[in-house]
């Protein structure tokens, strides 16, 4: 018989996280702005670059109020939002565009970046978790969880850049950086493909220490619950305790890492981005808060922060959906 999956407790738990992310949104986005007005940076000597240095005051007093940056950031914040509510993000001031289109170009490359490298330290944590759990003690769980433990600790800025020195220049084996090879006109699958492998295995590898660790501990746990040590009892194949029985249990921890590891997987793609030069969100993000972007980095940061709302209520679906004793009440 078939379970029937609850469909309307998982839209009204979709729905109360909806009204809670509002206001949440709405304090994430006047923060930036106030962070933004009290950084030492000035986004009219931003825009100007070097030709700033010889316009005189009355210009760049001109371009001050032009950019609306002489006005508070009250103000700015009040005509970003309630543009913004109209689908108008304004314009990017470092970047000279539509904040829209800036999104719009780049997110499509972070989105493969990070659903990659997640879908990596997922598959490859929960494997390793489950053979290290299988044999606990032994040579293969103390090793694997020593380098899990030495990873936890290493940055993703300093494992992309083991990475190229190690893949890119020394073996020559993979592109160091950028979407395509150098020199070329257009942008071709296989070339992304290419140019995706480094920076997806250094930000998977940096989340995978975290979802290794949840799912040794987990189905060692279940190995040693009586249901499991039944099923062995009865003759099962181990392959067939492990997958049916134990991981089943041991997966229900490390669900609730999905949604804690979203604002993680941020940062690190922050970081990589910027050491590979990918051309996504995370890379943009850098030259907004460089340059006090306020609509580029008010749009960004609404955006990073309904990723993470998004993880945290798509882990609470999937334990609920995985756990019925849960049940869908949060």
């Amino acid at each position: 018989m078939t379970r029937r999956l609850p469909w309307g407790a998982m839209a009204r738990m979709t729905g109360r996280r909806a009204l809670f992310a509002a206001p949440v949104l709405l304090l994430v986005t006047f923060g930036v702005f106030a962070v933004a007005a009290a950084s030492p940076f000035d986004p009219v000597k931003a825009y100007t670059g070097a030709a700033g240095l010889t316009a005189s005051q009355e210009n760049l007093d001109q371009l001050r109020a032009n950019l609306g940056a002489d006005q508070p950031f009250t103000t700015r914040w009040w005509h970003w939002l309630t543009s913004a509510v109209t689908g108008d993000l304004g314009d990017s001031t470092v970047m000279r565009r539509p904040v829209a289109d800036v999104i719009a170009e780049r997110i499509g490359w972070s989105s493969l970046l990070a659903v990659t490298a997640f879908a990596l330290a997922i598959l490859l944590g929960t494997a390793l978790g489950v053979l290290a759990a299988r044999r606990r003690g032994g040579l293969f769980d103390r090793c694997a969880t020593a380098a899990a433990y030495t990873l936890e600790a290493a940055p993703a800025f300093w494992l992309g850049l083991l990475a190229i020195w190690l893949f890119a220049l020394k073996l020559g084996v993979l592109p160091p950086g950028g979407l395509t090879d150098t020199g070329g006109d257009t942008v071709t699958a296989g070339q992304v493909a290419r140019h995706l492998v480094l920076p997806a295995a250094v930000l998977g590898v940096s989340q995978l220490p975290w979802f290794f660790l949840y799912v040794r501990q987990g189905v060692a746990d279940a190995l040693d619950e009586d249901h499991v040590r039944g099923a062995r009892a009865r003759g099962l194949r181990e392959r067939t305790v492990l997958g049916r029985h134990a991981l089943r249990s041991g997966m229900l921890p490390m669900l609730t890492l999905v949604g804690s590891r979203v604002p993680e997987l941020i940062t690190g793609a922050l970081l990589v981005e910027t050491v590979f030069s990918w051309p996504g969100i995370a890379a943009a993000t850098v030259q907004a808060a460089v340059s006090v972007d306020f609509p580029l980095l008010a749009a960004l940061t609404v955006l990073a922060t309904a990723a993470v709302l998004l993880g945290n209520l798509l882990s609470d679906l999937l334990y609920g959906l995985a756990d019925p004793r849960v049940g869908f009440d949060g």
